[in-house]
């Protein structure tokens, strides 16, 4: 099968560093281990093709201008006419592919016109998380494109219940397919062969941002670090909330007691992962938790004991007490007992952590998310017929 995979997301880049940037990879990998032909169009790359992707043909679509949001959102609604000329010029596809993008829409009208499956990757309700964290100037413009990309598509597939729930505001509850974000557990098959260290580090993987729940994370490392005090914290990537993270950890004199690694290449994650006695993931209470969260099936694959706020989709996926732990999401003083209790139990840091590579092995791979994607799209082919 000869697959077109889209991803018009100029804060997306494909070959970066950032949780989006490895879901479009291993969405592509996965794809191509089941036997597919992946043509990539995207906007934004973020550097070199990785190694195992240099087989993926890659079209560049027209990069956005850094310049004032209107203007910019006027600029990546206008790339919908390069994208459907490139599909059109670019071989006979069996099947489009495309992660949502706000201002995209023309990759699954040319599906629809070609009576090939369009399958409609949708992450976040894009159109009130960009308003809420990144300003949104044409709101209406953004409602318009939604409804017409929504509605062209065959198929949408999400990664949780509740972005199911905001589709279906749009389309017939029918069309929508609720597929988890999954893990290549071969990336961390090799972990368990570090040299377990003096300290007990606590880490977290991310991007950084203002819903990870980061002032959590350090009020709770404070108060395990009274009662364990060779705790290490790791923190294992970037973003806009580090300067307010280093200065929480200097005011409460715990910055010499944490390391930063800054952004780190996907490739470098499982070394990172290999010094931690524990991996957390510590959201506050949110009304609208939407995600599925990469970062956690990473922990699991790599067999780590992962201590996890009960919201959303994380309340399904651990098993408190079998395959990790669960806390009250905001409360920073369950979550350093829980930390606690790691540290005092080291059987049961490693039952749970083999637990849960278990879970991810037997239920969460990018192997078993292309059969299902490749599933869904051989069932509309075949209506289509």
């Amino acid at each position: 099968m000869k697959i077109a995979y889209v991803c018009a997301d100029p804060g997306i880049p494909v070959f970066g560093q950032k949780g989006c940037s490895i879901h479009v990879q291993e969405v592509i990998r996965a794809l191509q281990g089941q036997g597919c032909q992946v043509d990539l169009f995207a906007t934004r790359f973020g550097g070199d093709v990785p190694a195992d992707l240099d087989d993926v043909v890659v079209h560049q679509l027209p990069p956005i201008p850094k310049q004032e949001k209107a203007m910019r959102e006027q600029a990546a609604l206008a790339i919908n006419s390069d994208l459907r000329g490139d599909l059109e010029r670019f071989g006979s596809f069996d099947c489009i592919y495309e992660r949502y993008s706000l201002w995209s829409y023309s990759a699954m009208e040319f599906a629809q016109a070609m009576k090939i499956p369009g399958l409609l990757e949708v992450n976040s309700p894009l159109i009130t998380e960009h308003a809420k964290h990144r300003g949104l100037i044409d709101h209406e413009g953004a409602e318009q494109v939604a409804k017409r990309v929504f509605q062209a598509a065959t198929a949408i597939i999400t990664v949780s219940e509740e972005v199911k729930t905001y589709l279906i505001n749009y389309v017939d509850e029918s069309k929508v397919h609720v597929i988890p974000n999954g893990v290549n557990p071969a990336r961390f098959s090799n972990i368990y062969c570090v040299t377990p260290s003096e300290n007990f580090t606590v880490g977290f993987v991310g991007s950084l941002k203002p819903w990870h729940g980061l002032p959590i994370l350090t009020e709770a490392f404070a108060q395990l670090h009274q009662r364990v005090p060779n705790a290490q914290l790791l923190i294992v990537g970037d973003g806009p909330e580090r300067e307010n993270l280093e200065a929480e950890l200097a005011a409460k004199k715990l910055d010499a007691h944490t390391q930063f690694t800054g952004a780190v290449n996907p490739d470098a994650v499982p070394q990172f992962l290999a010094k931690m006695d524990v991996a957390v993931a510590p959201y506050s209470a949110q009304s609208d938790f939407y995600f599925s969260p990469l970062k956690v099936y990473e922990y699991m694959a790599a067999g780590l004991p992962v201590v996890v706020s009960c919201i959303g989709q994380l309340a399904d996926l651990i098993d408190s007490g079998v395959n990790g732990i669960l806390c009250p999401p905001g409360d920073a003083i369950a979550l350093a007992d829980a930390l606690e209790n790691l540290w005092r139990s080291p059987n049961l840091r490693h039952s749970l952590g083999q637990a849960a590579r278990k879970t991810v092995i037997a239920h969460h791979t990018w192997e078993a998310i292309a059969q299902r994607i490749l599933h869904i799209a051989g069932l509309y082919a075949e209506v289509r017929r």
